[in-house]
């Protein structure tokens, strides 16, 4: 397991519980933050960085699964490992079916954990740098002008530079020009990669 600069938020009611599992943890390398209830946690500001939260079901207060569905109220997508001591088949059910990464049932042994700790992990850091890049797409676009982005409408739908002037009443040379500064603003090498940056566009409603 690599990226140590990745963080795994432990919440747990049980003490003894929090610093064994903070312990295992930092011994492959990665951080910990340790929470002894779910309001713990959602007092803090949401984390930036890639990590994990691995989270006990049953917890006075708040419990494991109120605490998944208020995260996702919040609209914090970071991936969750749920334990427990108590689990059951609908639980399981119910949490995976919100989006767990993995539900484990105690006694776990410690490669389960941290196999699940390790794809949690790696599902955040794709989903942060689908989100950067996401990010970044729309970023070029805005820097279009109206007339720029009829012209990317008309080149993603196949249309030719004389077609696109026809339809626009301008000059095929200036409709050239256009489509250069398209191709440059967006930083693409090809109409097929122009095409999928404004699909991605279209798809974060832009």
């Amino acid at each position: 397991m690599k990226n140590g600069a990745a963080t795994v938020f432990v919440v747990d009611d049980d003490a003894s519980v929090r610093k064994a599992l903070a312990r295992l943890i930092q011994s492959v390398g990665l951080q910990t933050k340790t929470f002894a209830s779910a309001q713990e946690l959602l007092d803090q500001a949401p984390p930036e960085g890639p990590g994990c939260i691995v989270l006990d079901v049953r917890m006075p207060g708040l419990n494991g699964l109120e605490l998944q569905a208020e995260l996702t109220g919040r609209n914090i997508q970071t991936p969750i490992v749920f334990i427990t001591g108590h689990g059951d088949i609908q639980m399981s059910v119910r949490a995976m079916k919100s989006g767990a990464v993995d539900f484990l049932i105690k006694p776990f042994n410690d490669k389960e954990l941290l196999g699940a700790i390790k794809t949690a992990i790696e599902k955040d850091e794709y989903f942060k740098a689908a989100q950067t890049e996401h990010s970044e797409i729309q970023r070029r676009h805005q820097t279009l002008t109206p007339r720029e982005r009829e012209v990317l409408g008309l080149v993603v739908k196949g249309r030719m530079n004389k077609e696109i002037a026809a339809e626009l009443g301008a000059a095929e040379k200036t409709v050239k020009v256009h489509r250069a500064r398209v191709m440059q603003k967006m930083q693409v090498q090809s109409v097929a990669e122009l095409v999928r940056a404004a699909e991605r566009v279209a798809s974060l409603g832009s």
